[in-house]
């Protein structure tokens, strides 16, 4: 492709991509393709000679195409949002373009600096004490099992890295049952092993009960099992409860286990001061994780993780060959002895584009907007009497169910289980579940980046309609 080839294609990419975010509402949420129907539409081999980009445009638009959901729709309010934003956007194709590889300070001092700036500012947005340091990873389950890694190291005073864990004792990691599956993948990988994973039971608001936690810990130190990290979570997946930080955080200090905050999504409403609540015990953290990916309107992936030990993260994963060496080594973060990747993308560069387009104001703005239509969905839910709220709403989840009268629970499980995907089936909207106290739970998120009031009570009228119009 020819520089003039290239500006003609992107300059007609960018318009689909403009048309795309103007028009993303016409397309169906959830994709309704078969398995193996894409598949099946593209070639079996390779083209031997060059194909233009028109022909691959045409092939996007009728093989890609529809088999996308589409995130960035506002009647997306399942899981947890992927949002983006058009300046984040922008900034991607910048990335793109420059191809930085950033693993060390000196293959883009800039991308290095950049990153080191953002965080501090993420970290002062957020709240999180100045002794904090962070970093940008993939994903939060890349900086969870870079927290029990890190934990893991120096409980057993950095010996596991060098000698192996045959005589390092078994260690234990807490979380509670309502923890994200991150955290499971993580012991797995980290050789501390899946059954060394102790699961606290919740209390009725679906948050870690630290009464629970305390004898757990106890009991495992009289067997002669050591005790190596819990994880909190503000905001868990199935319901955005919020676990007790200070509670646990005493405990934790006491026993002299890690502390890691899993706050993937909900970190972001700490930008609000109404929501630093969430926070409370924030002296005793050792390390926490969020995504701006998720609800920052920053494109994937950009996860922000901080650690108040630095130096016990750095020499957990620091490795140093000869190509590698260099004069600024000690004098500059080089990023790549913060996690697990040695090549890194200049994700800092989203942020920068994120923040400055909206400032903090507009961020809080929309942010605060999400949560005020999550409360008022969870009104017109109350005012139902055949629909019911199944956990508290906390910032932008709403969890609830249809209820029909005179049926067993099996029955109403199995007629919300049918409910969701109908709905989903529709393509107008798309919702995912999740099951508390047995009880089959539809979740609803107003989270996504353009979400309105309006899209939120269209698609509560077919909630209703639906449900209703139901058989057995």
């Amino acid at each position: 492709m020819t520089p003039d080839e290239f500006r003609k294609h992107a300059h007609e990419l960018v318009e689909w991509m403009a048309g795309y975010m103007e028009n993303v509402e016409q397309y169906p949420v959830k994709s309704a393709v078969l398995p193996g129907e894409i598949f099946n539409k593209i070639n079996e081999c390779p083209p031997s000679d060059s194909e233009s980009f028109d022909d691959l445009m045409k092939d996007f638009n009728e093989i890609i195409l529809p088999g996308i959901t589409h995130w960035q729709n506002p009647n997306f309010f399942a899981y947890f949002p992927a949002n983006t934003s058009p300046p984040s956007i922008l900034a991607e194709m910048l990335i793109a373009t420059i191809g930085s590889q950033c693993m060390i300070w000196e293959t883009s001092p800039a991308a290095a600096e950049l990153e080191e700036k953002m965080m501090n500012w993420l970290r002062d947005m957020i709240g999180l004490p100045t002794e904090f340091e962070g970093v940008i990873q993939d994903s939060a389950s890349t900086a969870t099992l870079g927290a029990i890694l890190t934990a893991r190291e120096k409980i057993t005073g950095y010996s596991i890295n060098n000698n192996g864990s045959e005589h390092a004792g078994t260690l234990r990691v807490y979380c509670s049952e309502q923890t994200h599956s991150s955290v499971e993948k993580a012991v797995k990988i980290s050789g501390i092993g899946r059954k060394n994973l102790v699961k606290i039971p919740v209390r009725e608001d679906f948050s870690m009960d630290p009464e629970k936690l305390w004898e757990a810990i106890n009991k495992d130190k009289k067997n002669g099992l050591i005790p190596c990290c819990v994880v909190a979570t503000i905001g868990t997946t199935g319901t955005t409860s919020v676990d007790p930080v200070r509670a646990i955080g005493e405990i934790c200090h006491e026993t002299g286990v890690w502390l890691h905050v899993d706050s993937a999504m909900a970190g972001t409403a700490l930008i609000l001061p109404e929501f630093q609540w969430m926070l409370d015990g924030r002296e005793y953290i050792d390390s926490f994780v969020f995504n701006p990916h998720k609800w920052m309107f920053t494109n994937f992936d950009c996860t922000a993780y901080f650690v108040k030990d630095a130096g016990a993260l750095i020499k957990t994963f620091e490795i140093l060959p000869e190509y590698l060496k260099t004069r600024t080594k000690g004098k500059v973060n080089d990023y790549r002895d913060w996690g697990v990747p040695l090549g890194r993308r200049f994700r800092a560069l989203k942020l920068w584009s994120v923040i400055r387009s909206y400032g903090t104001n507009g961020l809080c703005e929309k942010v605060r907007e999400h949560i005020r239509i999550a409360t008022r969905l969870s009104e017109m839910i109350l005012k139902e009497s055949d629909f019911e709220i199944l956990a508290p709403v906390v910032i932008c989840v709403v969890c609830f169910r249809y209820v029909r009268t005179g049926s067993t629970e099996d029955q109403i499980n199995a007629l919300n289980e049918k409910l969701n995907h109908q709905l989903n089936d529709t393509g107008k909207l798309y919702l995912t579940h999740t099951v508390l106290n047995g009880k089959y739970t539809l979740r609803m998120v107003t989270a996504q980046t353009n979400v309105t009031m309006q899209h939120v009570m269209k698609a509560w009228d077919q909630i209703r309609e639906t449900a209703r119009s139901l058989n057995n």
